[in-house]
């Protein structure tokens, strides 16, 4: 993107500032940011909006694997689950994060995840009994992995928003899915 994307500015808020208050508008019992290139900057969006942010110091070498797998590291005892929410998916709305959280507490799966129009996107959820082989992938590895070795554990949910499948990674992306009025990148 040649700049952070989750910096963008989206609407009246950032991409990243989108994106939280979609959770916040959401079920979710408790949010957590992972920071890594441009901490501060990303620490401060978080921060607008009342969120507790940690820093991953090795996020060039891990990706999102790296990142989640501190996340996680950094949970409280207790926690059932995690939903792993991308910063650079602001169309997913509230809505679609409920309907996820409500499939993970009907028992339909320890491992889910959204479909629209049959393909799988994100956020997923994935339940603490595999957050030691999440901690246990190794750098190089992606969280799909996880997914995919544990294909008839996870509960894939029709979803109606093109969202799930819709992340923000390059300038034309951006520039046609930003809300009208959004300044230009």
């Amino acid at each position: 993107m040649g700049r952070p994307k989750q910096l963008l500015p989206w609407g009246e808020t950032t991409v990243l500032g989108q994106v939280l208050q979609n959770l916040q508008r959401s079920r979710i019992d408790d949010l957590l940011v992972v920071t890594g290139h441009v901490a501060a900057a990303v620490a401060a969006e978080a921060q607008k909006v009342g969120v507790r942010t940690i820093h991953n110091p090795a996020y060039q070498s891990g990706e999102m694997l790296s990142s989640i797998q501190a996340g996680v590291r950094d949970l409280p005892a207790g926690y059932a689950a995690i939903l792993v929410m991308l910063a650079d998916q602001p169309m997913i709305t509230s809505k679609t994060i409920d309907c996820l959280l409500d499939a993970y507490r009907t028992c339909c799966g320890a491992l889910v995840a959204p479909v629209y129009q049959g393909r799988r996107g994100n956020p997923v959820i994935i339940d603490q009994q595999y957050f030691g082989e999440l901690l246990a992938l190794p750098p190089g590895s992606a969280p799909r992995e996880l997914l995919q070795k544990h294909e008839s554990a996870l509960c894939l949910v029709p979803v109606e928003e093109a969202g799930v499948l819709i992340d923000i990674d390059r300038p034309e992306m951006y520039a046609r899915w930003r809300p009208e009025g959004t300044a230009g990148y």
